[in-house]
């Protein structure tokens, strides 16, 4: 039986969990969490400070040595069990995503199904950490090599994915023999505090997996990072914040792993199926409202295609449902708060300053909550300063090209290289743009990419490490190597 909103939210914990207990945080004051929909309060939770942090850490690396001797089946197996809740639980789950960060409820499914994948995936890597084991060169020993777990963890999570940010995080981490302290967005804690329960549920020992919810994330976060028993940041957000990171974990030699800013180029070639590409478009801009780090960014269309595409992408934005997320009839929900959407107004108003033109959309929604208009921009001029930002909102700008070369230069013209997306049915130009995009990551007639089984992450400053995949684990491990003297010498 599905549970009402009211229900559900009573469901969801409020406190701070360390050290396998739920507690009240040290805070000046407890955090309210809106619905941007409505922006009015769902919950008020525990609010930690620079204490609660510590206490976090501390939980961590206590737990951490009989953490990393636990075997590898029965850490798997609790991931497993977590898998299993939240798929029993899947609407409750998508329900929260939705109240607490506003996307429509089908798209909030489908982050739950994303995102719990990582906890199966992980679940069954955690059996398969391997090693080596050979003769020398010279012959005169043996070399083992076998991997151990990182240490403590500081995972800090965006707000955008409350589920899947946190479950690609912590999966990985268990899997390998990690503790870890979790931080998750002030604007959306709601999924993770309700996905520590259910670990806890699943038998996850206490210590392992500490949450703190803070107001004060730099404050909170700075004594972590600086405590020598700290041996790893993981990290999504954005670069700005991301390069402070990095620098305050130079200072302790962490292992880090930084999944940062995108601003990804969709290119569609004069040879392109032009209503796959569409469709495409729609899936890879307004995926979360426009609010990933994979939305396409930059619409680079070839000038014979240009007019029709921004057309049909126009009306089909236009003919998008606005509303809450929760109601089934709604496509496009609010961006997660006013200053949010006041960005956008101001990326609209500048780009038509510089010479574009708006085809559709361009204004903030009247009324209750944060709602800003699907847009199309067209006649976009190269160096906009729309093209230099990650636009993270439901605006698709559309710059035109005349050829190949030019379309790689205009793609590549930028500090980022997260993802990139092309559509073409020229299976040679294929290969050439998968071989000439700068990115981590390319779509190839496709708008989406992500998946708990590949290797998700970016080059450039878009980021350092790679999370999901074969590569996924190896972030939370170290490598040992050990040299046998040939025992028949």
């Amino acid at each position: 039986m599905s549970l009402s909103e009211s229900e559900l939210l009573a469901k969801v914990p409020t406190q701070l969990y360390i050290g396998g207990k739920w507690v009240d945080g040290h805070g000046a004051q407890n955090i309210t969490v809106e619905d941007p929909s409505t922006g009015q309060a769902l919950a008020t939770i525990a609010n930690a400070n620079e204490v609660d942090g510590l206490a976090a850490l501390s939980a961590a690396a206590n737990a951490q040595e009989s953490w990393a001797k636990t075997p590898p089946r029965e850490r798997g197996e609790i991931l497993r069990r977590t898998f299993e809740l939240v798929k029993a639980r899947s609407e409750e789950f998508a329900m929260l995503i939705s109240l607490e960060m506003g996307k429509p409820i089908a798209e909030a499914r489908g982050e739950v199904t994303y995102g719990n994948e990582f906890l199966r995936w992980f679940s069954e890597e955690a059996v398969r950490i391997s090693g080596r084991y050979g003769s020398s060169p010279e012959g005169t020993g043996r070399m083992l090599v076998t991997h151990r777990p990182v240490g403590p963890t500081f995972a800090i999570t965006p707000w955008n994915f409350p589920l899947a940010m946190a479950t690609r995080k912590i999966g990985p981490a268990i899997a390998a023999g990690c503790t870890m302290v979790v931080k998750p967005a002030e604007l959306t804690p709601l999924t993770t505090l309700l996905l520590m329960a259910t670990l806890e549920e699943a038998g996850l020992p206490a210590g392992v997996v500490n949450i703190i919810t803070t107001s004060t994330s730099a404050a909170t976060s700075a004594p972590i990072i600086a405590d020598p028993r700290l041996r790893k940041i993981t990290f999504t957000g954005s670069t700005q914040v991301g390069v402070k990171l990095l620098e305050q974990s130079a200072k302790q030699v962490l292992r880090t792993s930084m999944e940062l800013g995108g601003n990804a180029p969709f290119l569609v070639f004069a040879d392109a199926d032009i209503d796959a590409a569409v469709e495409g478009a729609m899936l890879a801009k307004l995926r979360n409202i426009g609010q990933a780090c994979t939305a396409a960014n930059r619409f680079i269309v070839h000038e014979s295609l240009a007019d029709e595409f921004a057309g049909k992408m126009a009306a089909k934005m236009e003919a998008l449902p606005l509303g809450r997320g929760v109601n089934p009839e709604t496509k496009m929900g609010p961006v997660i708060n006013e200053k949010a959407r006041m960005n956008l107004q101001r990326l609209v108003e500048t780009t038509v300053a510089e010479g574009g033109k708006v085809l559709s959309g361009g204004k903030v929604v009247d009324g209750e909550g944060y709602f800003f208009e699907p847009t199309v921009l067209t006649d976009v001029k190269p160096g906009s300063t729309i093209l230099n930002e990650e636009i993270f909102g439901p605006i698709a700008p559309i710059v035109r090209f005349k050829d190949e070369d030019e379309a790689i230069r205009l793609s590549n013209d930028t500090e980022y290289g997260l993802v990139s997306y092309a559509y073409t049915q020229d299976l040679k130009r294929g290969i050439r743009l998968i071989e000439r995009l700068e990115t981590g990551m390319t779509g190839l007639n496709t708008g989406l990419v992500s998946n708990a089984a590949a290797p998700f992450g970016g080059v450039k400053q878009s980021g350092l490490g790679r999370e999901g995949g074969l590569e996924g684990i190896q972030e939370y491990l170290e490598t040992k190597y050990v040299m046998i003297p040939d025992p028949n010498l």
